[in-house]
């Protein structure tokens, strides 16, 4: 089995076979019966301390361990080709965790490329979690490096303007820093991360892996090593994915590539319709406008994310937004469904004025209706902008 599609179908289902069932089975323990008192103790401390359950006679405790989670993990290592990976609550909760791991070894400096989703760029510029950030550019971040670099993070296709970041130049200039990449946006049925050198790869689960809007979570492929350490946080801080919604997250893979590919050809029309109509100033979307020969190279579709700029400024915008009557206007994104929203007013609301997207620009997700239908809502939602 080598292609994604294959792999989304199959991935972190091995043991079902001898388990006699087609599906996998729920469990939704939230504690485990122990036998003798000395194997539950060495069980807790064995899954305490981020290491697997092999040997272990019990999993002692949903925080530490659930079976649910396990194939989860394993099918979306699978796709992004990783060792292992590692599912939170959510995807500020994985996020959270790398950080906290990074200042856990000593290393609390971040070097971010932006533009980054809101909550992350929101979570380095206050140092919450005790790191302490460096802005750079895709072409500054060696000169941005220090002692105690811990962790270059960025973003590609960046939210919410698209912009593309060669993977492979950014851990060039790495060197020994572990390179975080978020890989929400082209998910991995297009986009591996990892083969272009990163070592941590981050998702929102929420959005494409899960598909529907009705799921939170998020989880990050990485190392080994670097799995253990994230695994022993989210034990001790208690940020674990419930076992229904990794559940519904590992069956939501196995349409993952249908689902993406379907809306990006619906995606690469409506962007074309949208360049060409007069009250649209400028269109953010990989298919259209690509210098570095990234799709094909380091991605292997535009995807169905897209940003456009309306004339007439933030007002002509937020009407566009709010008079969608077959977009959804809400915050998200990869969903079935179509989602549009205006990123300086809402999730990159807390962004600081230099790096804060335009007041004109909306970020818009295609979903799998017809791209006809998309552009028909859109077309009465700009008369009224531009009457």
């Amino acid at each position: 089995m080598t292609t994604v599609d294959t792999r989304a179908v199959h991935a972190g289902r091995e043991d079902l076979r001898a388990l006699g069932v087609h599906v996998p089975p729920i469990d939704l323990s939230s504690t485990y019966p122990i036998g003798e008192v000395e194997a539950g103790g060495q069980a807790y401390e064995q899954l305490a301390t981020g290491q697997r359950p092999e040997g272990v006679d019990t999993l002692v405790y949903q925080r530490l361990w659930n079976p649910n989670v396990d194939r989860f993990e394993r099918a979306l290592a699978d796709l992004e080709g990783a060792q292992e990976s590692v599912a939170f609550a959510s995807g500020m909760a994985a996020l959270s965790a790398t950080l906290l791991a990074t200042v856990a070894a000593g290393r609390p400096h971040v070097v971010a490329v932006r533009p980054l989703y809101g909550g992350t760029d929101h979570v380095l510029a206050t140092g919450l979690l005790g790191t302490r950030v460096t802005w750079a550019t895709a072409d500054t971040v060696a000169a941005a490096i220090t002692d105690d670099t811990g962790l270059i993070v960025l973003e590609s296709p960046a939210n919410p303007t698209l912009d593309l970041v060669d993977i492979e130049a950014v851990v060039a200039q790495a060197g020994e820093v572990p390179v975080l990449v978020d890989n929400t946006f082209a998910t991995p049925v297009l986009q591996n991360p990892i083969r272009h050198g990163a070592t941590l790869v981050l998702h929102s689960a929420t959005k494409s892996l899960g598909g529907h809007g009705d799921l939170l979570g998020g989880i990050v492929a990485t190392t080994g090593e670097w799995a253990m350490r994230l695994r022993q946080i989210r034990a001790l801080t208690g940020g674990l994915l419930h076992p229904m919604a990794a559940y519904e997250f590992h069956r939501g893979l196995q349409t993952l590539p249908v689902r993406v590919r379907a809306a990006q050809a619906g995606a690469e029309k409506v962007a074309a319709w949208l360049s060409a109509h007069p009250a649209i100033s400028a269109v953010h979307y990989p298919g259209l406008d690509d210098p570095a020969g990234l799709v094909g190279r380091q991605m292997r579709g535009p995807g169905a994310m897209m940003a456009f700029a309306v004339r007439g400024g933030f007002h002509a915008a937020a009407t566009v937004a709010a008079s969608c009557e077959l977009i959804t206007h809400a915050v998200s994104l990869g969903g079935v469904d179509s989602l549009i929203q205006h990123p300086a007013a809402l999730t990159h609301r807390p962004v600081a004025a230099e790096a804060k997207p335009h007041a004109d620009v909306l970020r818009l997700s295609i979903g799998l209706e017809d791209p006809e239908d998309i552009v028909n809502d859109l077309e009465q939602a700009l008369s009224r902008a531009h009457p």
